[in-house]
């Protein structure tokens, strides 16, 4: 051998070596690859493994059954939307599981338990209800799991001094703008001078009226009254006649049914709430809730969701076609932007091996989600920030209760946006 052809050798083996060491992914080992077959994940916190001709795993976390199951079959329609109209993920169908996590701290813990204790589950679209989440996101987190919710609006749930983990991500608004949304219109819009409050002592509610009357009384109004019923309470009189005492001009409460029907069947049996306006919010804005609340829900106002646009015309089509009638509550968008903002991370950040499969790094795709700014959804343009927070509060507004929704058109039209 000659000493060119020797030199030869070593520069061209030296280069195959180089190259073989620096093939596949990008950062935290899970970035797009044109597919050697040898695959290697190096995220800090694993990888799923995708197997060609296997489908991706997405999992759902939400209320699907009992009085809250109109929030889960509402985000359901929006999850399956999404998938029907985008089709293949980097050539794999993408399978969806789920569990019912109700809407509470045990539903979210039995789910999470159940979600997590699947290894192929890439991430999470829910929960429904703040408290579910509150119980679950400790498993998920500790999973390695992102987790995207659609309609979880409890403040704490993205502030790092109380509720955030790692891992977790949503579309919804955060209270913080719906509370001030409320009382905005309650002082400025209706002229309220006074306002009561109830909640049910979930997070969603009790955090949600409580940026409701800080506002309230930021903004020159007086709290008269901040009280709680417990969760299948059906005698509200008790509480009402609390409120009555001082007969406020608004009674804002932020809760579901069948407790929030209760409240309003009962309030012209109580002296001193004649004149006073009722109001809730999203936990409310249900087709059922007109017709379970009778002739008294007419008039009344709703804080809630509020998304328009030709896109989101084109959405309601879609539902029409796959689903059929119409969205039974108001998250059902911000179910759509979860989904495909997890699949664009999905996209972003799965190695490629030359048979198809893919491996997709855990934290590469929680960083994926958590760069995402500028994106174009049906509920606005979203960006996430390192907390999850991802909504801009754009997508609100306040809804009037008619005649014509308890006599079953739904939904009802926005009265303000801010």
């Amino acid at each position: 051998m000659s000493k060119r052809f020797s030199t030869l050798l070593a520069v061209l083996l030296v280069s195959s070596l180089l190259l073989t060491a620096c093939g596949g992914g990008a950062a935290d080992g899970a970035g797009a690859a044109d597919g050697g077959d040898a695959m290697e994940c190096t995220d800090e916190i694993g990888c799923v493994e995708v197997a060609s001709g296997d489908s991706i795993h997405l999992a759902y976390m939400l209320t699907v059954s009992g009085a809250t199951a109109f929030l889960g079959e509402d985000s359901l329609g929006g999850i399956q939307v999404a998938l029907a109209n985008r089709g293949q993920v980097l050539g794999h169908d993408v399978e969806l599981t789920g569990e019912d996590s109700g809407c509470s701290a045990e539903g979210g813990q039995t789910a999470a338990t159940a979600v997590t204790a699947d290894d192929s589950v890439v991430a999470i679209i829910g929960t429904n209800c703040s408290g579910a989440a509150t119980a679950g996101l400790p498993t998920v987190s500790e999973a390695g799991l992102l987790m995207c919710s659609p309609s979880n609006t409890a403040p704490a749930l993205t502030d790092p001094d109380q509720t955030w983990l790692p891992g977790y991500f949503r579309t919804a608004h955060n209270d913080l703008f719906q509370g001030r949304v409320a009382a905005e219109f309650a002082y400025n819009e209706l002229g309220a001078m006074t306002a009561a409050t109830i909640h049910d002592g979930s997070p969603y509610a009790d955090q949600l009226q409580q940026v409701f009357a800080a506002t309230f009384a930021e903004l020159g109004g007086t709290v008269t009254f901040q009280g709680a019923v417990n969760v299948g309470d059906t005698d509200m009189r008790p509480v009402l006649t609390s409120v009555a005492a001082d007969s406020p001009d608004v009674l804002y409460f932020p809760i579901f049914e069948p407790e929030g029907p209760f409240i309003v069947s009962q309030a012209t049996e109580i002296d001193g709430l004649e004149n006073t306006v009722l109001m809730g919010a999203d936990g409310l804005l249900a087709d059922s809730f007109p017709e379970n609340s009778g002739e008294n829900v007419v008039g009344m106002f709703l804080s809630g969701p509020y998304v328009t646009g030709a896109e989101y015309d084109a959405f309601l089509a879609d539902w029409e076609s796959q689903i059929g009638g119409v969205p039974p509550s108001g998250f059902h968008a911000f179910a759509y932007d979860c989904t495909n903002m997890i699949l664009d991370a999905v996209e972003a950040v799965a190695q490629q091996g030359s048979d198809g499969s893919l491996l997709i790094g855990r934290q590469a795709l929680r960083d994926a989600m958590a760069s995402t700014t500028g994106y174009a959804g049906l509920t606005g343009s979203l960006a996430c920030n390192e907390y999850g927070d991802c909504a801009t509060g754009e997508a609100l507004a306040v809804f009037e209760i008619t005649q014509a929704e308890l006599d079953g058109n739904w939904p009802p039209a926005a009265v303000y946006t801010p």
